[in-house]
């Protein structure tokens, strides 16, 4: 064999085995969740579309073109809120697209996602009980959580609303709270004892319970939910008000399914240093600085 077909040989060797190398290598990074992600191309979130100011559909607004998201997924631009940038700039650092579904809360808040999707970057606060079912980043932000009532109501304090109507999003912490429940929280977040006997009026998002107000629905005249879904409310003309102080402070974070289908341990660790990261270079502090006018990335 001549000189030239020996190197001929050898450089077809030699790239044959780089390809199985390659793909050796792609094929063990695509064995956890977050190797699956970036071979995708797309984090898949889970989150509210009817929670503003944290997630709300943009009306009207079509598809970004050539995405990689799937039919059934939203792109980012049909979103908007503090929980869809901080998914974005997520999804961003990790490389890949954010693309979004919406199931309802419970469902997320279940755990058990089978795979429909990889994380929730939905306001979730941490609680024991969801922490069998799924792993937390460190927290993104901190909320109070707000009792609201409509103005003229006669409601003096929270007190009052023992055995009354107030109107919560189902499968929250809102909700627990309000059935006497464990919250599941430390106890040094609760700041107020919960009314007694209350009927708990529950809805598919707790936002919707403003809305219920100012569409006329009378059955209740209180609700609790997010001290920035209030404020939201409150701006936009809804007729509502504060009702004393918050009665517990939420840590809210990103959440991943224990049971993914694929282990999801490197991509708890990659996006809880995105948020660490997020954290310290202020990327969180403006975001929260543009949607709420204040700065809860700190614990209150």
């Amino acid at each position: 064999m001549s000189a030239t077909k020996k190197r001929s040989t050898l450089l077809v060797i030699s790239l044959v085995l780089a390809s199985l190398l390659i793909s050796a290598c792609q094929s063990a990074s695509a064995s956890d969740l977050l190797g699956e992600i970036k071979s995708r191309g797309t984090l898949r979130i889970s989150s509210d579309p009817n929670y503003a100011p944290q997630s709300v559909l943009v009306k009207d607004q079509k598809r970004v073109a050539n995405t990689k998201c799937g039919p059934d997924e939203l792109t980012a631009n049909q979103l908007e809120g503090f929980d869809i940038d901080t998914a974005v700039e997520v999804a961003r650092r990790l490389g890949v697209e954010a693309c979004f579904v919406t199931p309802d809360w419970d469902t997320i808040t279940a755990g058990n996602w089978g795979g429909r999707w990889d994380v929730s970057v939905g306001s979730m606060t941490i609680t024991k009980d969801r922490q069998k079912v799924m792993w937390f980043t460190p927290g993104y932000y901190f909320t109070p959580a707000q009792v609201a009532v409509r103005k003229g109501s006669g409601f003096a304090s929270v007190a009052d609303l023992s055995g009354k109507p107030v109107c919560v999003g189902s499968g929250t912490t809102y909700e627990t709270y309000l059935s006497g429940g464990d919250v599941g929280i430390p106890a040094a977040d609760i700041k107020q004892a919960p009314p007694q006997d209350v009927e708990v009026v529950a809805l598919s998002t707790d936002a919707e319970c403003a809305q219920a107000i100012q569409a006329g629905r009378t059955d209740f005249d209180a609700f609790l939910t997010s001290g920035t879904v209030v404020d939201q409310a409150i701006a936009q003309g809804i007729n509502a008000e504060k009702l004393g102080g918050p009665v517990y402070v939420e840590n809210l974070a990103v959440a991943i399914d224990k049971q993914a289908p694929k282990d999801p341990k490197s991509l708890l660790d990659a996006i809880s240093k995105a948020i660490n990261d997020m954290h310290n270079d202020g990327a969180l502090k403006n975001s929260s600085m543009k949607w709420y006018n204040a700065d809860l990335t700190t614990v209150q």
